[in-house]
């Protein structure tokens, strides 16, 4: 299985990213997690250009959904929702509408953190509401990281051994969903 991960986080050390990187390292044998690089380029959604030549970047995010197998999205919080630029790339991936989109029926995962002591979770259900209606196959299951800046070593990278273990969870739930869809 494929897994596409997208971090809604911008910054270099965020600590959204070392969330995927830290489920790819922790994921099943037969699941290989891509990070998605180009979420800060993706430009904003305008009906305009969404065309049946639209900008490149967005061809290839909807390329690259519609070839992944499922999904995983880590959030972080701002202002109480998701991130403008997160919002973008769902609303490039819901179009066009209907099952044609890239997100239609897809298996989607949500995770986040964040340095308080809610780990992001009202950003993680807004994201899960808009998937949902985009038509993407959102898992049931949660994963809010709360003060993660404690859970990361010195580097940046995710040392806390039960956010490791949920995060591996979170990872299998993902595939076992998508197989649960394939099958049905």
């Amino acid at each position: 299985m494929r897994v596409l991960a997208i971090s809604g986080s911008l910054r270099a050390r965020s600590y959204n990213t070392a969330l995927l990187r830290a489920a790819a390292a922790a994921a099943p044998e037969d699941v290989e997690v891509e990070l998605y690089e180009d979420l800060e380029s993706l430009p904003p959604y305008n009906e305009d250009r969404d065309t049946d030549d639209p900008p490149a970047l967005v061809a290839d995010l909807r390329r690259q959904i519609a070839e992944a197998d499922g999904l995983l999205i880590s959030t972080p919080e701002y202002n109480g929702t998701v991130p403008g630029q997160l919002k973008h790339l769902v609303d490039w991936a819901s179009r066009p509408y209907g099952r044609a989109a890239s997100l239609h029926g897809k298996p989607v995962a949500v995770i986040g953190a964040s340095v308080t002591d809610y780990g992001a979770v009202w950003a993680q259900d807004h994201l899960r509401k808009a998937l949902g209606i985009a038509g993407a196959r959102v898992v049931e299951a949660e994963l809010p990281v709360a003060r993660v800046a404690e859970r990361l070593d010195d580097g940046g990278e995710v040392a806390d051994p039960e956010t490791v273990e949920s995060l591996t969870e979170i990872v299998t739930a993902l595939a076992d969903h998508h197989r649960e869809l394939v099958a049905a």
